[in-house]
């Protein structure tokens, strides 16, 4: 299983914040907003990472990350020229992915609760396709998922105007090897993309598409809006503030996960300067590592 990040787009709903950087470079409290999604996978033991993004973003991101090497992990790019929808992702990593299976996570999603990579990593072994649903009191403004009384899927739905569900679509979808060939069989909706929702009903008509629904503990924040990029900076100062830990820190993952050593993990702490983040990662340096059923990264 391999994962590619989706760090595309023009982040036109959180312009002019965006007009000279990209969405998923903005701080969220303390650091980038792409250390998120990125931990999110390193948690689930995903290591070999494709970041998708613009032709202007790309050095940006190189900069920031590099190949992953500091962190135990590959990291490797691929420019989308024009945002012509989600499952072209799966088209410009194909030769990335190299018939493996994938995990996807969009730049702009924040996943967190106690047992999230757990979760993620229990399920990257089943043939098909699985999504994952978040209870909100109204999801119409994502992908919906209706489901029986059996938990089993009825539809599913982009942005529909009514809906009785209140199970929306995170982004963050785990696909089997196939993907690369479904995606590439897409035709653009009338809004001239190729739409996620048109893989997953692909997945769900051969009876492959399997629902995990976020636990009660699990916050799940989409942060492509003014609104919901605050309202993620908020929880995440809530957070480190209340308990002391740092929220999607992919250097703490890398140590814990026992892919950099304690040494490593100082000298790149020593490296950033003298930021509060720096000073935690230094700290961290100084313990011995906690197993994650203890910890809430």
């Amino acid at each position: 299983m391999k994962a590619i990040i989706l760090a595309g787009g023009s982040g036109s709903r959180l312009h002019p914040l965006t007009l000279g950087v990209s969405k998923q470079m903005l701080p969220v409290f303390d650091k980038p907003m792409i250390y998120y999604p990125l931990s999110t996978l390193m948690l689930a033991g995903l290591r070999d990472v494709l970041l998708i993004t613009t032709p202007r973003d790309e050095a940006a991101f190189s900069s920031l990350l590099g190949d992953g090497s500091h962190l135990g992990i590959n990291i490797s790019y691929s420019v989308q020229k024009e945002p012509n929808g989600l499952p072209e992702a799966f088209v410009l990593g194909a030769n990335f992915l190299d018939g493996a299976g994938c995990t996807l996570i969009l730049g702009d999603n924040l996943l967190a609760g106690a047992g999230v990579g757990r979760h993620l990593s229990t399920i990257m072994t089943r043939a098909g396709g699985t999504i994952f649903g978040a209870w909100m009191r109204d999801p119409r403004a994502y992908g919906v998922i209706e489901v029986d009384d059996n938990d089993r899927i009825l539809s599913i739905a982009e942005k529909p105007e009514r809906t009785d569900s209140h199970w929306a679509i995170p982004g963050l979808y785990v696909f089997d090897s196939r993907v690369v060939e479904f995606a590439k069989d897409l035709r653009p909706s009338k809004r001239g993309e190729t739409e996620i929702v048109d893989l997953h009903n692909r997945y769900l008509s051969a009876g492959e598409l399997n629902v995990e629904f976020l636990s009660r503990g699990t916050t799940w924040l989409d942060m492509g809006t003014i609104e919901s990029l605050a309202q993620a900076s908020d929880f995440v100062r809530t957070l480190e503030h209340r308990q002391g830990v740092v929220l999607g820190s992919p250097e703490e993952v890398a140590w814990r996960q026992g892919w950099i050593s304690r040494d490593d993990l100082s000298r790149y702490a020593g490296s950033l300067g003298a930021s509060s983040y720096c000073e935690y990662l230094k700290g961290l340096a100084n313990q011995d590592p906690v197993p994650f059923e203890l910890e809430q990264l």
